[in-house]
């Protein structure tokens, strides 16, 4: 119901908006305004039918931003021609085509900004406790219990996992006790309160998910099947049919061509772009190394790009000048995971360089980087030579694109990311690329480094 009204209140300021845009674009007499009022007042049961139709209070289809921005544009769609067709059965001759582009764009607008806070009040919420729905996962297999931790690790998801539903004849869990079985499930569901389940299909023979699907959707509860699919973006997922059975289809990524041509256009634009503005800080920041602490301005290291061929980084000092040779003293305060080594405190960093680091100037020299071809705006994390001969064959996975100015991983924590975040994120980014996900990166960056969160 919140929701609902906070539409409400987005449909009229959209409203109010354009009749205030109007008076002072194009102004008309007071008789117009109050008849465009009146059409604006009886469209308001048909962009309520729209929001239905286009299911804008199913939190399911309505999963990502864009998803949201496609139903909202369903709904203003459906509202915006009754109104026109209104218009036109009673022949009103005075409409304002501005008045209704006006209409139009404010209301979306205002919808679109709406759901966006909507999304961060509930995500608040959830990661709080709140607004959670409780769900039983089926299985006690090895991956069961990584949804039951990726739940547990993600709060804001709106789920809260009570317990696992074991399964005869599945690998058993000696981490949780399960709540009991699939026979029992709907007994197990009704006295925990809990809205539905998600099925882990490694744990359960295909017939038999077909019958719990079917039982369990018939009793009114919520069934979520788990492949051993990662980093496959759903929007490149594509359910078929065949024969009763059914498929997904996976669209391929194509890397090359045009798209290719356009991720390297778009590089040397924003990189020498922001290199011109820059100018003029880089010059103090390296002032600034120089004049406060001995050794070079800038810090060369050799790291590992595309396809595993080394290349040299480039970035404005911000330690110390034997600041390697004092790594192996330090590597028992570590406090990152994997072959990652982070200090929040790290004592080898200069009062200069951590002012570097927070701000991220320090990386603004690999712009060079990014025009000579050896890096990309967007990309995973350029990694350290005794980094890769850490990985396993997975991870090294992510040298199939150019290392990344910035990335998913830079973006959604930084140095405060565990190691696997750090590859689930990286490899996310090389598995489902498009231009588009780099213009949302690339947004993202701006906020990041503004904040200083997570630089170190």
């Amino acid at each position: 119901m919140s929701l609902v009204l906070a539409d409400v209140a987005a449909l009229v300021v959209g409203v109010a908006l354009a009749f205030a845009t109007q008076a002072i674009v194009r102004p008309v007499p007071t008789f117009v305004i109050v008849d465009h009022l009146w059409l604006a007042a009886s469209s308001a049961p048909a962009f309520a039918l729209g929001a239905g139709m286009s299911r804008l209070y199913h939190s399911r289809a309505n999963e990502r931003p864009l998803e949201e921005a496609v139903n909202i544009f369903k709904a203003v769609g459906t509202g915006m021609s009754w109104l026109l067709l209104v218009s036109l059965g009673v022949q009103y001759q005075e409409l304002s085509r501005l008045w209704v582009a006006l209409v139009g764009i404010g209301v979306t607008g205002c919808l679109l900004v709406e759901r966006r806070i909507a999304r961060s009040v509930f995500r608040r919420l959830r990661s709080d406790g709140r607004l959670r729905r409780r769900i039983v996962i089926v299985g006690t297999d090895e991956h069961a219990i990584a949804l039951m931790h990726d739940y547990q690790r993600n709060p804001s998801l709106g789920y809260e996992v009570i317990g696992l539903a074991a399964v005869d004849g599945a690998p058993s869990c000696d981490e949780v006790e399960p709540l009991g079985t699939v026979d029992d499930l709907s007994r197990v569901l009704d006295d925990h309160d809990a809205v539905g389940v998600v099925v882990s299909l490694a744990s359960v023979p295909s017939a038999r998910v077909n019958t719990l699907t079917r039982r369990l959707t018939d009793e009114g509860y919520h069934v979520a099947l788990s492949s051993s699919l990662r980093d496959i973006d759903v929007s490149r997922l594509r359910p078929q049919s065949m024969d009763g059975r059914t498929l997904i289809y996976v669209e391929p990524i194509i890397r090359n061509g045009w798209r290719g041509i356009a991720k390297r256009v778009f590089d040397l634009v924003l990189a020498s772009a922001i290199l011109l503005a820059s100018l003029p800080l880089q010059l103090v920041a390296a002032a600034a190394i120089k004049s406060t602490s001995r050794g070079p301005i800038f810090f060369r290291q050799v790291r590992v790009g595309k396809d595993g061929e080394l290349f040299e980084v480039v970035k404005y000092r911000t330690m110390v000048i034997d600041a390697e040779e004092r790594k192996a003293e330090l590597m028992s305060l570590n406090e990152a995971d994997g072959p990652l080594f982070k200090m929040k405190s790290d004592p080898r960093v200069t009062p200069v360089g951590r002012i570097l680091r927070k701000l991220s100037i320090d990386e603004l020299p690999q712009l060079f980087c990014v025009l000579v071809g050896t890096m990309s705006m967007v990309g995973p994390r350029p990694a350290l030579p005794e980094e890769v001969e850490q990985w396993d064959d997975e991870v090294s996975e992510r040298l199939r694109a150019l290392p990344g100015l910035t990335g998913m991983w830079q973006v959604s924590g930084r140095s405060d990311s565990s190691f696997e975040t750090y590859k689930r994120m990286d490899l996310y980014y090389v598995d489902n690329w498009s231009l588009f996900h780099d213009l949302q990166i690339c947004s993202r960056t701006v906020a990041v480094v503004l904040r200083g969160r997570g630089a170190a």
